[in-house]
């Protein structure tokens, strides 16, 4: 830890908890080898939960075990945050979260973060409140998560030059990227992205780099990109069906 504490309360504790992946918990006492430590420290499981005291010392090893998992992944969030309030540049990529804590608002609100890395993660939804805390944001990776969609809000962050959304589950570029005035690289790939408007993409202000490589494009989207030459788009070609190749 630095010279500046963080003050962390139990609710602070909580909102992290909250925010694991739960299958790291479900393996860690749900697991064979837990069952075998069960029984061994304490006896039959059978026999434990046929008691009321043997099921509350079976409640307090499994409640230990699940703590013991949850913690290290609390620490681990932790010691990012204090990292960021020093770079202003905040990683938690590789957190098993499925949502950022609320308690890293907090901890973060007097943090100008330039960067935000949330990859390799299990995040299906970004909340609003994340473009209202983190304003100045310049670097924003969500790559490598289960997004489909963006809030609105996104286009509040003024400051976004580049913007990572690729591995995700999007069918469509979100429009609200198109709104933020110094956005300068996208990058989509290995999305489901069928159709994407080459209008909102020509009239984006700084956009300078679009890939969309491994998208499933429409034949009409791949051609009306094409036509887009101010603007760098890296697309993998599609191959034609069998309809379309006249040479069949």
């Amino acid at each position: 830890m630095s010279g500046k504490e963080v003050p962390f309360s139990f609710e602070d504790f909580n909102s992290f908890i909250n925010s694991l992946y739960s299958v790291a918990l479900q393996r860690e006492y749900l697991s064979h080898r837990s069952n075998r430590l069960i029984e061994m420290v304490f006896g039959h499981i059978d026999d434990l939960e046929g008691s009321q005291e043997g099921a509350t010392r079976l409640q307090a090893l499994r409640a230990a075990n699940c703590l013991k998992v949850l913690g290290k992944g609390v620490i681990r969030v932790v010691h990012r945050v204090e990292e960021a309030r020093e770079s202003c540049k905040l990683d938690l990529s590789n957190c098993q979260l499925m949502q950022v804590p609320d308690a890293v608002y907090y901890m973060l609100r007097n943090t100008p973060l330039i960067e935000c890395n949330l990859a390799f993660n299990v995040i299906s939804k970004i909340p609003p409140k994340l473009p209202a805390k983190f304003s100045f944001i310049k670097k924003l990776n969500l790559s490598h998560n289960r997004l489909s969609a963006l809030p609105d809000e996104i286009r509040e962050l003024t400051q976004l030059e580049m913007v990572d959304i690729s591995s995700n589950s999007f069918l469509s570029l979100p429009a609200c990227l198109f709104a933020t005035p110094k956005l300068a690289e996208i990058r989509a790939q290995k999305n489901f992205i069928t159709d994407v408007d080459a209008d909102a993409v020509s009239s984006s202000p700084k956009l300078e780099q679009l890939n969309l490589k491994e998208n499933p494009l429409s034949r009409s989207t791949e051609e009306s990109l094409s036509k887009i030459s101010q603007i760098n788009i890296v697309l993998t070609k599609r191959e034609l069906e069998e309809w379309e190749d006249l040479t069949v």
